[in-house]
């Protein structure tokens, strides 16, 4: 599922060009620079819009050595508006009692 995130977050970064923004910042940067250098970038995500500076916000003091890192941070700390269906997994059995295990049904 990250994978599929990282693809999504990816598009939307470079579709409003805050991709470019990060790759353009002269590193080392740390989130508190980047956020008051591009915090007002908007990312629209599936399931709702985050600001950049949301973001950044839940990296607070971490320090990115290059604009991969900084991408890469992005990618991670993405809330679950990135999400399609939170707690879905096609690979992993639902954990027993899980808020997300599907209804039971008999046929």
């Amino acid at each position: 599922m990250f994978i599929i995130i990282v693809q999504l977050v990816f598009v939307v970064m470079l579709h409003n060009r805050t991709g470019e923004y990060i790759d353009a910042h002269e590193y080392p940067a740390t989130s508190e620079e980047l956020i008051e250098a591009y915090g007002d970038q908007a990312l629209e995500l599936p399931n709702g819009t985050e600001r950049l500076a949301e973001v950044l916000s839940r990296l607070e003091g971490e320090t990115f050595h290059s604009s991969d890192d900084a991408r890469m941070a992005v990618y991670s700390a993405v809330s679950n508006k990135a999400v399609g269906r939170v707690g879905y997994s096609d690979r992993d059995p639902t954990p027993l009692g899980s808020p997300y295990a599907p209804t039971p049904e008999s046929f």
